[in-house]
């Protein structure tokens, strides 16, 4: 088999049920998800497979769920009975937030993407989750999409943040807070 088709050459591409331009909002959904997914595998990569194995095997786990994000959204035409993605993940992630949240330092002011190398990562993967999130609602606006998908992609980017923080606490390297930051956590409303 050959990497090249030649069939992108007049800035076209294939999805599910047809043919697009390569800056079609699909194309621009499910392709950041792809960025995004990349940066999860450099971030596993700066892992210490012993001390971070629990971590580790979550980003292999998003890594395959990423791709499945991906191809929900590469349907031409609606088709709810193929879709990889359901609510269910999105609930597994949260039980890994609260998990990762529960051995974090208490949280009171906005924090500064950083840390530690690992950390900084993460904090990535989150902005590139939010970007992803960004060009799913717009394509969500253009076309009937899985759903499940941005809830997803939503609660991943929380996950992101709470992973970079507790990477920082397995280091021992202090969150930065943002030095003009109110007490903005824990408050009652």
């Amino acid at each position: 088999m050959n990497l090249y088709t030649r069939s992108g050459d007049t800035g076209q591409t294939s999805i599910i049920g047809g043919r697009v331009d390569k800056d079609d909002t699909r194309i621009e959904a499910y392709g950041t998800i792809d960025e995004l997914n990349s940066f999860v595998g450099q971030a596993a990569s700066l892992m210490d497979s012993e001390a971070f194995a629990d971590l580790k095997a979550e980003l292999l786990q998003i890594q395959h769920e990423l791709f499945d994000c991906g191809s929900d959204l590469a349907y031409a035409r609606l088709s709810e009975d193929r879709y990889k993605v359901g609510a269910e993940l999105a609930e597994r992630l949260e039980a890994w937030i609260d998990r990762h949240e529960s051995s974090n330092p208490p949280l009171e002011k906005f924090i500064l993407p950083g840390g530690s190398p690992l950390a900084a990562a993460l904090h990535v993967c989150r902005t590139i989750c939010r970007r992803a999130e960004r060009r799913t609602v717009t394509l969500g606006r253009e076309h009937e999409i899985n759903p499940e998908v941005l809830t997803y992609l939503n609660r991943l980017s929380d996950y992101f943040f709470a992973a970079a923080r507790a990477a920082n606490a397995l280091l021992q390297v202090e969150d930065t807070e943002y030095v003009r930051s109110a007490k903005v956590f824990g408050r009652k409303s």
